[in-house]
């Protein structure tokens, strides 16, 4: 199978071809706000942090902050700092750099800049002449190869687990078999599943590390939080539902997974370099989890839902997927795919995973989801998940 995208220079291929404005710090937002909506076709990514955090925090941060910006879907970034900020320009230079270093990044600073009228002059100025360069980017042919797939599931019911979330782990176990990548993340939502989890690491090694987090993340609600994780997952919505206990709601979640090895286990926000399919470990909030799988470098995610959820990303579609067909006849204008056709007979779950494999080709050639649409962009970093 192929799809159209951009090819990077790093090798790595884009499926959108953003320029990103965004505020180094909230204090600047309103120059970065300005800046985008002057400037036509730039994408706005908010940004809420920056400053007023510890160093752990602030670490956090900027290394998911400059994932965002590096993924694929990024031709180009204008950045904009107030000046005394915690996280500095250097900073910001310094971990694109690292991560991206073909990718072309500005800086400006309103208190160098002089005040919000010429930071706001300057930003259209470079925006304009980044999304001049953008614009002469054209699609190219990519194979499945080139595509890293996030897999995320929120407001689940039942037939998240029966049919959304196997369908969905039929089309992970395709992307993988033609060399792709795809990321199951929020590791609470595994507790219970742990030992099918550990079963399919490619090395014992692998398994090992994916089952110690899942353990480690139980152990850390009650011993440190001093709460069981069970108390309030499943939620009250995944209750009303029909989902009974957090095992049973992590047996249904890692469907969606699929059935091939696991290739990495990869802390929150880490960039993914294997192929294959991988754990990355993130708390059980939506947002924070489809936010660190595209700062991983998935360039695109499927979300699961039984009841509903509208949330998107400005960096990366997120294409929305139920196993209810009465949720998505209600809320057909948030939702993009209904897989419980094999729920009534009258498809199998191949028929249905050849569906949904056809929508992702489409996202990935432009055709924009429901929730870009909307422009239902959601920016959650997690700063109290465990681990560097």
């Amino acid at each position: 199978m192929k799809f159209m995208g951009y090819k990077r220079p790093d090798g790595k291929v884009g499926i959108r071809n953003h320029v990103v404005v965004m505020a180094g710090v909230v204090c600047s937002d309103i120059a970065a706000r300005r800046i985008t909506e002057a400037v036509k076709g730039t994408t706005y990514l908010y940004n809420s942090y920056g400053c007023g955090q510890g160093i752990h925090d602030n670490n956090r941060s900027l290394k998911i902050l400059t994932g965002m910006l590096a993924n694929p879907n990024v031709h180009s970034v204008l950045i904009v700092g107030l000046g005394c900020e915690g996280i500095q320009e250097q900073g910001y230079l310094k971990a694109m750099q690292e991560k991206a270093p073909h990718k072309k990044v500005h800086y400006i600073m309103m208190q160098r800049e002089g005040g919000l009228a010429k930071t706001v002059a300057k930003g259209i100025e470079l925006a304009s002449e980044l999304m001049n360069e953008a614009s002469k980017c054209v699609r190219e042919e990519c194979d499945l190869a080139d595509l890293m797939l996030g897999l995320e599931c929120g407001g689940s019911d039942p037939t998240s687990g029966i049919s959304a979330n196997v369908v969905l782990g039929e089309v992970s176990d395709r992307i993988v078999d033609a060399g792709g990548t795809t990321v199951i993340s929020e590791t609470s939502e595994a507790i219970g599943g742990e030992h099918a989890m550990r079963a399919r690491g490619a090395t014992p090694e692998i398994g090992q590390a994916i089952f110690d987090a899942i353990k480690e993340k139980d152990r850390y609600y009650r011993d440190v939080a001093g709460q069981d994780i069970r108390d309030s997952n499943p939620s009250p919505g995944n209750i009303r539902s029909g989902l009974s206990t957090l095992e049973e709601k992590s047996l249904g979640c890692i469907n969606k997974s699929g059935t091939r090895p696991f290739t990495g286990c990869f802390a929150y926000g880490d960039m993914v370099n294997v192929k294959g399919p991988v754990f990355m470990e993130t708390g059980a909030y939506d947002p924070v989890s489809t936010v660190a799988e595209v700062a991983g470098g998935c360039q695109t995610v499927v979300f699961t839902t039984g009841m509903g959820n509208p949330m998107g990303c400005a960096i990366a579609p997120v294409i929305k997927i139920t196993g209810n067909r009465q949720t998505y006849e209600a809320l057909t204008d948030i939702l993009d795919f209904d897989t419980s056709a094999n729920l009534r007979g009258e498809k199998t779950v191949p028929q249905v995973a050849d569906d949904l494999m056809a929508l992702i080709l489409d996202v990935c050639n432009g055709r924009p989801t429901k929730a870009e649409l909307n422009g239902a962009d959601v920016m959650v970093i997690d700063q109290y998940f465990m681990g560097p």
